[in-house]
């Protein structure tokens, strides 16, 4: 091979070096794209799974509290509700967003007692709850299965909007836009049997 030949040769090597590299770079950023986007998909699913199971755990947590918690104690009730999301203040769940303590529902229910014998849960509508925890010990004492007297607590996740005799459920937020994951969480519902209500021995009775 002359030394033309060479030159030719040694300059046309040259001219494809930009364009590999520009091929390089295109296909690394597809590769790129695809990766992160399959990565993070993961991280989202392994979230939504925590997500699922944590809130039974939560909805448990304000369920327990509740049934030992004055029902017309507002700020008691509130702590529950954090505390029951591993807080000590209001907030959100620990990589659990939208979730936050305002979506923990909680509500009471009485013990309805039909002519042949079947009880059912009935929910206490708020006008009929008892003022104090000594009123309820009153109520339940005089009527087990009366309207006013609080025998079960309730817990759920639902959506801050919902009424209160309904319970939206939440929608899941992804982690990022690149996808998203279309699903409600689950309203993960705990109901017990009501507690001390707050009760103290010696503690005065309310109208």
């Amino acid at each position: 091979m002359s030394e033309i030949e060479l030159s030719q040769l040694w300059r046309a090597s040259f001219r494809r070096i930009p364009r590999q590299a520009g091929v390089a770079a295109v296909e690394f950023a597809l590769v790129s794209l695809l990766f992160f986007t399959l990565l993070f998909f993961m991280i989202d699913l392994a979230r939504a799974i925590y997500m699922w199971n944590t809130l039974l755990e939560v909805s448990r947590r304000a369920a327990i509290a509740a049934a030992n918690t004055d029902v017309a104690d507002e700020a008691g009730k509130n702590l529950a509700r954090q505390n029951a999301l591993f807080r000590t203040s209001a907030g959100t769940l620990s990589w659990g967003a939208p979730v936050t303590d305002q979506n923990v529902r909680i509500d009471y229910f009485s013990l309805a007692r039909s002519s042949d014998g079947t009880e059912t849960l009935q929910a206490i509508p708020t006008a009929l709850l008892p003022a104090c925890p000594t009123r309820n010990r009153i109520n339940c004492s005089a009527d087990p299965n009366g309207a006013n007297c609080v025998r079960f607590v309730r817990a759920r996740i639902c959506s801050t909007g919902s009424d209160a005799g309904t319970c939206d459920p939440l929608p899941y937020q992804s982690l990022t836009a690149l996808y998203s994951f279309s699903f409600s969480l689950p309203a993960s519902t705990t109901i017990v049997r009501a507690q001390t209500l707050g009760y103290q021995p010696g503690m005065a009775s309310c109208p």
